[in-house]
């Protein structure tokens, strides 16, 4: 398998779809529902999420040919291919819909190529609103606009990134519990919040503000995101040596056999590692 071509092309998937949402980040986009999760996020789409999808699957289905790769992306429905390949792509063509629809930053395009068991080797993530590129390769390291990615947390506060408002999260108390532990055990001043963001930029968010963690705690109901959320973003935290993680603290599983949704075990971003 050549990662490095394949990344190649991961990444000139990204750039086309970032700037097909580039296109429309000034019109006014009409907000449709499809079949999804138990939060509002996971119901959502536009016409733009499906345009994205399209232009990503131009460079990127004939290398499943080629390679013999499988296929998962949030706008088609999984064909199982993903259990029966060695590798399989993994899009969200548009993470943050709703931060898009709202026309602040916080949406993304994300692509990934996955090992059968659910381990990442490839990670793309295209911030359209600031045209930055994110990419790593298992074992070749991060890189930021294809240059080497080294961390640098110089806060003296701790940032919670979130998608949803600490205040208007369920089991808030026992999210602000786990801040506080952290603040403490860092040594930082204060806690600061930034909200409204996909999850996929959320955890981007968390390497570029550091201290900082992204967490989503378990829960029964259907909708904390897919594999699609969290795919290439542990890509890029795998290979910067940070956790991303199960709430618990076990391998994010990015090949799960009943659904594509996350949110039994939750996951739990952090940098530096907060174990």
């Amino acid at each position: 398998m050549d990662l490095q071509y394949l990344t190649s092309v991961a990444i000139e998937a990204a750039l086309s779809a970032g700037k097909v949402i580039q296109n429309y980040m000034n019109d006014e986009i009409k907000l449709e529902t499809k079949e999804g999760g138990s939060t509002y996020a996971s119901q959502v789409v536009t016409k733009v999420d499906r345009e994205c999808e399209n232009s990503i699957l131009s460079y990127i289905e004939p290398t499943c040919k080629t390679f013999d790769i499988g296929l998962l992306s949030e706008e088609t429905q999984d064909d199982g291919s993903r259990f029966e390949k060695e590798y399989f792509w993994c899009i969200d063509p548009m993470d943050g819909t709703l931060a898009f629809i709202n026309k602040t930053p916080g949406f993304s395009v994300s692509i990934a190529l996955i090992a059968k068991n659910g381990s990442p080797v490839i990670g793309v993530v295209f911030d359209p609103s600031s045209e930055t590129l994110y990419h790593a390769i298992k074992g070749k390291g991060a890189f930021k606009n294809n240059k080497s990615w080294i961390i640098k947390n110089t806060n003296d506060y701790l940032t919670y990134i979130t998608d949803k408002k600490l205040k208007d999260t369920p089991k808030s108390e026992e999210i602000q519990a786990i801040l506080n532990t952290h603040q403490t055990n860092l040594g930082l001043k204060s806690i600061k919040e930034i909200s409204g963001k996909g999850a996929v930029m959320c955890a981007i968010l968390v390497l570029e503000n550091g201290p900082a963690c992204f967490l989503k705690l378990p829960k029964k109901e259907k909708g904390s995101g897919s594999i699609w959320d969290y795919a290439a973003t542990t890509c890029i935290y795998n290979e910067l040596e940070l956790s991303a993680k199960t709430f618990t603290g076990d391998r994010l599983d990015l090949n799960k056999q009943d659904d594509s949704f996350m949110n039994e075990k939750g996951v739990y971003y952090t940098n530096p590692n907060l174990d």
